[in-house]
């Protein structure tokens, strides 16, 4: 069985767009590692409206998102769709 490598991105103090935009790129430069299962990204934001634009961009790029509320802010976990 593959070892699935994690990537962090820390948010925290960023404001939607911001927090939108930096997750896109890390998703667009790990793109294909996402794709392969080889990779998980982790992203943790203080930003309630995070949780939303970045799992719905990420699903519309065909990746699985899962959040998850922490106690000092959420984790957004983002990796391939598992069939």
């Amino acid at each position: 069985m593959n070892k699935v490598r994690v990537e962090k991105l820390n948010v925290y103090g960023q404001v939607c767009p911001s927090t939108l935009l930096l997750a896109l790129r890390e998703v667009n430069r790990l793109q294909d590692e996402l794709h392969r299962g080889e990779v998980q990204l982790d992203i943790r934001t203080d930003n309630r409206f995070a949780t939303a634009t970045i799992p719905n961009a990420v699903r519309n790029m065909g990746f699985d998102a899962k959040v998850r509320k922490e106690e000092e802010g959420y984790l957004i976990q983002v990796c391939a769709v598992r069939s």
